[in-house]
């Protein structure tokens, strides 16, 4: 009875759960990542391993959904902004490294024997490296802020990009029939044309409204269903018209990446992709044929050495020419030689198209993978060589450069109290980031010209979307005291390193914040009170030398009495320090002086 009310795909999810929980973590205690681990329990639980599953071609139908979700998240994180400051690395090295890499491996596949059109895609495929795997190398280092680490990235940006292209290359050599008088060509241009205007439109004028009036409802569930429709909507439109559905899901990405809510958009989505690209790695692991690899062993040894050394090549050469050390130039290199996840991408729609047969996919496939297990390797061997020559004083340790010689700021709460701190911070040069949860708020400061996005301060995903771990410093100007404090924990905990300077509402509030070991922190009427009472003794007619006298003593037994409240612990504690007549300064040497003839 038991087996016979299970839902459908019940036992297939225990099996994926349990090999992902297994393999994964082995992984990457191993070094190797996560992504490989995925790969590995897919092929030990697919039909070519222990059998437990059949054929990972229907799971990939469902998994290719995390592809189209990282491509959107993708697209939110191609700021403008950050684009032009990285032109060079995008536009430049990554284009040189995408073409000369695919040029070359596509001759070397005709020279092989393969068909003009599998040379193609092979080619080109082969010559993407893994975003997830690469990322996840420098991130474990701490280099992505490096100079190298930042060239790395860039020429990730420019392959992820890059897919889109291939994927319509792999649609225009696909036999069978298609448009063939004028007539059916002009009316298939105007439908492709119609369907990516609808996306630029609809991103560009009707998404920002709408979720505006979702945020004012505060239903975080309402915002997460938003975003998947969003995301899945825009590929759906494109995939209705024939083109890549990772192309319309990219699109809409783009064009909410100056969106308010980009980074709860990013935060919302994450766990999603993450999930379904696991799921994808698997079900690519599951298609990979052990027996027909092992049967062609030399042909994959000869592949990978090739890939690798080609790839390598390019990237060192490249790198080197276009301003890179060294250092640098090599640490690039053995970053980046490894095949990557839109290679699966690629080669599984060549294979729905019939420009791959089953056993070219397989072999490929394995190339990717076994260059994936390879590159960690490659790493640890240049760290050694590095710290060899290091010992024997031939190379003088490398100097890191970042991108902005201004540190960032992380705004949380964009009130009156946080718009002037922004207003302040940004008269230095500084880089601002503000989240708040008003879209009321958010619409007035946007046309004040600030980019405030809409965020949860209470939720970790969105702080470190919005930047807490990058962030020097955290201003807190929340007006609520119990989101403040638990803002402050979830800082704490995830970014012990980063600075936070807090709006206090009041004394109370400002012993709490103390007691949490703020940074700093200020009560948002004291200043403003020192400041109204300066001007009413001034009008008064007392002598500006005698207020400034007051104002000293005023803060030193403000301070006194916060210090008594912290020792016992109560509110009322140093309140006889509240009324108190300043003493004239005489001839005493200072204040202190002062308060002990007192």
């Amino acid at each position: 009875m038991a087996a016979e009310g299970a839902p459908p795909f019940f036992a297939e999810s225990i099996v994926f759960l349990a090999a992902t929980v297994v393999a994964v973590p082995i992984a990457k205690r191993l070094g190797l990542g996560s992504v490989v681990g995925y790969l590995a329990a897919g092929a030990a639980i697919g039909p070519h391993g222990l059998q437990l599953l059949g054929s990972g071609e229907d799971v990939l139908h469902v998994a290719e959904l995390g592809v189209v979700l990282l491509l959107f998240v993708i697209g939110l994180e191609l700021d403008p902004q950050k684009l032009w400051r990285m032109k060079r690395d995008i536009f430049g090295l990554g284009t040189a490294q995408v073409i000369f890499t695919g040029v070359s491996l596509y001759s070397i596949g005709r020279f092989a024997g393969l068909g003009n059109s599998t040379a193609l895609v092979a080619g080109f495929g082969l010559a993407l490296s893994s975003t997830a795997f690469a990322l996840q190398i420098l991130q474990e280092r701490g280099q992505l802020s490096s100079a190298y680490g930042q060239r790395a990235f860039g020429i990730l940006l420019l392959q992820d990009i890059a897919i889109v292209p291939l994927l319509a290359m792999v649609a225009i050599l696909a036999p069978g029939e298609g448009p063939s008088t004028a007539g059916e060509i002009a009316n298939e241009i105007l439908l492709v044309s119609a369907a990516v205007a609808a996306v630029i439109l609809t991103g560009r004028y009707l998404i920002s409204p709408i979720f505006l009036f979702l945020a004012a409802s505060r239903a975080r569930e309402v915002m997460l269903t938003a975003a998947l429709l969003v995301a899945l909507g825009s590929a759906g439109i494109m995939h209705s018209v024939g083109l890549s559905m990772a192309l319309g899901a990219f699109l809409a990405g783009v064009l909410l990446a100056e969106s308010s809510f980009r980074h709860t958009l990013e935060a919302d989505i994450e766990p999603f992709r993450s999930l379904l690209m696991g799921l994808f790695f698997v079900a690519v692991g599951m298609s990979l044929d052990v027996s027909l690899v092992m049967g062609n062993w030399l042909i994959v040894a000869i592949g990978v050495a090739t890939v690798m050394g080609v790839k390598g090549v390019f990237l060192w050469g490249l790198s080197r020419g276009t301003g890179s050390s060294n250092s640098d130039a090599l640490r690039i290199a053995v970053t980046l030689p490894q095949g990557g996840e839109f290679a699966f991408v690629l080669f599984t729609a060549a294979v729905s198209n019939s420009l791959l047969d089953y056993q070219t996919a397989n072999l490929l496939n394995a190339i990717v993978i076994l260059t994936m297990l390879l590159t960690p390797l490659a790493c640890l061997g240049l760290d050694r060589i590095a710290t060899r020559m290091k010992e024997r004083g031939v190379e003088n340790p490398s100097i890191e450069t970042f991108e902005e010689a201004n540190p960032t700021v992380l705004v949380i709460g964009f009130g009156r109290f946080g718009m002037v701190v922004a207003q302040i911070l940004t008269s230095e040069g500084h880089e601002i980031t503000a989240i708040d949860n008003r879209p009321d708020r958010i619409a007035y400061a946007r046309k004040q010209g600030y980019k405030v996005y809409y965020g949860d301060a209470t939720r970790a995903d969105v702080l470190a979307a919005a930047g807490a771990g990058k962030a020097a410093l955290v201003a807190m100007c929340i007006e609520n005291d119990k989101v403040m404090a638990k803002a402050i924990d979830l800082i704490r905990d995830g970014f012990p390193d980063t600075l936070i300077f807090c709006r206090a509402t009041d004394r109370a509030h400002v012993l709490d914040l103390t007691r949490r070991g703020v940074d700093f922190q200020i009560r948002e009427t004291f200043e403003s009170s020192v400041v109204f009472g300066r001007a009413a003794l001034e009008a008064l007619g007392t002598p500006l030398d005698r207020i400034d006298q007051i104002e000293e003593d005023v803060r030193y037994r403000d301070e006194e009495r916060l210090a008594s409240q912290l020792e016992a612990g109560g509110a009322a504690s140093g309140t006889e320090r509240v009324r108190h007549v300043a003493q004239r300064k005489k001839q005493s040497e200072g204040h202190q002086k002062d308060a002990q003839v007192e």
